[in-house]
């Protein structure tokens, strides 16, 4: 069997790299879904101002769009570049897996951005000098393409989770149409429309008039708060998504694991206070919003929107796609090799400044930490190894290594032999003791016999 492929790791010290990518991540889907809404409530305005039953409605979207295409053209662009140099980063055999599978349906998603991106900037240069039925087509265009780039993306990222049949070896679109593709989809759109009322209702309030400022506001305020409606089905689009997921990922969700348990709850939380003061306040009570409020609501959108995405990215764990390839970018054939050749005996990426680890089983053992354990952990930053493992014993370190995803169901299986996880036992207790500048090497046969045993016994599914 052929050993997995290494790549180069960047280190981002304290920052594990899950952060780093969750927080490029979050701001990104975050901008896109407004762009989304935006788009929306922009065609939404336009037909109402040419009606005549909106007569500020054009005003409005003249300078909403300045606003659309300064935030989510601008910086939905930059987070973009962003997210894919960090992914490359963290996950390039992920990356690398999903493009082979879908590079044409990706290919797809990027026309259908380029089409929503000429669009906007066509409008943006254009729109005041276009007749009425221009404009119109134009928002269409722009509305139309920027739910399509999600409707492709949509079904990328949510088969990771949820693969399907796809991984009995069916077709491309059986991957695509998987079980929590519609429920995903859905739900995106509904927050999508909330996010660019929400937004709406803070532009609103910086616009100016020459007479009756307030009231023609008020008009304006509910008018967007009907594109915010469709938060009401949130909670059935939620339950039909929490359906569909495996069951064990459901399982960590609904109390198994609590920091899982804990997002969920500031999801739903923040997405109910949101939805009541939508529907009851500003469509029941026809209450006024002012630019405070709005931006307070915007923010706690934001909230829900990255408790959401960790969410999502939990539920995948031990996998970044489900049943085919590890968090560890090691796929479950392979542990059974690296389990008898060894986690790094390939590796061909020597480790940075390795004169400070003291051994070479110590320098082994960075090896081993940083090919099996640095995707979700640092040695003593965010989900430090050193603070997780300092009270137990070494016995209890060896076996909780060994039998690794029994001790956490949410990790995958040790991909390594008895003398990596020594290696990395030794590492472990070397940095827990303050890196001192001797440390003993440890080869008891009867040890590693023990470690063997073990990890014979936790098996590599």
């Amino acid at each position: 069997m052929a050993s997995p492929p290494f790549y180069p790791v960047n280190d981002f010290g304290p920052a594990m790299k899950g952060l780093v990518i969750g927080g490029v991540g979050i701001l990104h889907v975050f901008l896109a879904q407004f762009a989304i809404g935006g788009g929306m409530l922009l065609l939404y305005f336009e037909r109402l101002a040419q009606r005549g039953t909106l007569p500020d409605g054009r005003k409005f979207v003249d300078g909403f769009f300045k606003v659309l295409v300064l935030v989510s053209f601008v910086m939905g662009a930059l987070t973009g570049v962003a997210i894919w140099f960090t992914t490359i980063q963290v996950g390039a055999r992920t990356i690398g897996l999903m493009i082979d599978e879908f590079h044409w349906l990706w290919a797809t998603e990027w026309v259908w951005f380029a089409v929503e991106v000429v669009a906007g900037y066509a409008f943006y240069r254009c729109g005041d000098a276009l007749s009425p039925r221009a404009r119109l087509r134009l928002l269409t265009m722009y509305a139309f393409a920027s739910w399509m780039s999600l409707f492709w993306i949509n079904g990328i990222l949510s088969w990771q989770l949820t693969p399907g049949q796809w991984t009995a070896g069916a077709s491309v679109w059986v991957g695509f149409f998987n079980p929590s593709f519609w429920p995903s989809l859905l739900f995106r759109t509904c927050v999508a429309a909330t996010l660019g009322a929400l937004a709406a209702c803070i532009v609103i309030n910086t616009m100016t008039f020459d007479a009756d400022a307030r009231g023609r506001r008020a008009a304006l305020i509910r008018r967007a708060a009907r594109l915010a409606l469709p938060i009401a089905a949130m909670p059935i689009l939620a339950m039909w998504y929490f359906a569909v997921l495996p069951a064990d990922s459901r399982g960590w969700l609904l109390g198994g694991s609590m920091p899982m348990t804990m997002f969920v709850g500031l999801a739903a939380g923040a997405s109910v206070l949101i939805g009541g003061y939508v529907v009851v306040g500003l469509v029941l009570k026809r209450l006024y919003i002012n630019g405070a409020t709005a931006t307070l609501l915007l923010a706690l959108a934001f909230g829900a929107t990255a408790a959401g995405e960790f969410v999502r990215e939990g539920a995948r764990k031990p996998y970044t796609v489900r049943g085919t390839l590890y968090s560890t970018s090691i796929t479950p054939a392979e542990v059974i090799d690296l389990r008898a050749r060894g986690a790094t005996t390939d590796d061909p990426y020597p480790l940075r400044e390795p004169a400070q680890f003291v051994t070479a089983q110590l320098q082994r053992g960075a090896k081993v930490e940083r090919a099996l354990c640095d995707a979700c952990h640092t040695m003593r930053g965010a989900n430090a190894l050193v603070e997780l493992t300092r009270t137990w014993t070494d016995d209890q370190l060896r076996l909780n290594l060994a039998k690794l995803q029994r001790t956490k169901g949410f990790m995958p299986p040790f991909a390594g032999n008895a003398e990596d996880v020594e290696a990395l036992v030794q590492l472990l207790r070397w940095e827990i003791a303050d890196r001192p500048a001797t440390w003993p090497e440890s080869h008891d046969p009867a040890t590693l016999a023990q470690i063997t045993t073990w990890l014979d016994q936790a098996g590599v599914r």
